[in-house]
């Protein structure tokens, strides 16, 4: 994996405080967790090209820098679980990863630098407390390139380093 294609990894964490059970894999909150992992990239991806298809690349940009952290939060509400989105690379530092995401996200990268797909990254631990933790890298596809990308155009750059 390139240094520009470890710059997209990143990683979707849910959080669950909940009583845990004997395995991971047949942990319900595992279920949970990839169905909002699923529901946030949908909604996502869907905001992101109607912004893209209403007010051009541009306007994309507000949709990962304010609108994300929203529907994370609403997804946080409706669930119980803390939603959030991060990257070893991150341009919002409230993106920052905590600790524990950061070695998940420097795993992902050793992981995808070996051939394995950004689609099937996830990890989920049930911590001694019982609280359980989900991780998910989100593929980069073809939106996420006209900002995250190498070759951007010079209104997304100009846009970018307003940010």
């Amino acid at each position: 994996m390139s240094l520009k294609r470890t710059a997209q990894l990143a990683g979707i964490a849910a959080i669950f405080a909940l009583t845990g059970t004997a395995s991971a894999a047949d942990d319900p909150r595992l279920l949970e967790s990839r169905s909002i992992t699923k529901f946030f990239g949908s909604r996502l991806q869907a905001d992101l090209k109607e912004a893209i298809s209403t007010g051009g690349p541009v306007a994309a940009i507000n949709v990962c820098k304010d609108a994300a952290p929203h529907i994370a939060a609403e997804l946080s509400r409706m669930s119980g679980a803390k939603v959030s989105r991060t990257s070893l690379r991150f341009r919002n530092p409230r993106n920052a990863p905590e600790s524990w995401q950061a070695a998940i996200l420097e795993e992902f990268d050793a992981r995808s630098k070996n051939a394995e797909s950004a689609a099937s990254l996830e990890h989920f631990e049930v911590a001694a407390d019982s609280s359980a933790q989900y991780m998910k890298a989100i593929p980069t596809g073809p939106v996420c390139l006209v900002c995250h990308g190498s070759d951007l155009a010079p209104d997304v750059r100009a846009a970018l380093d307003e940010h």
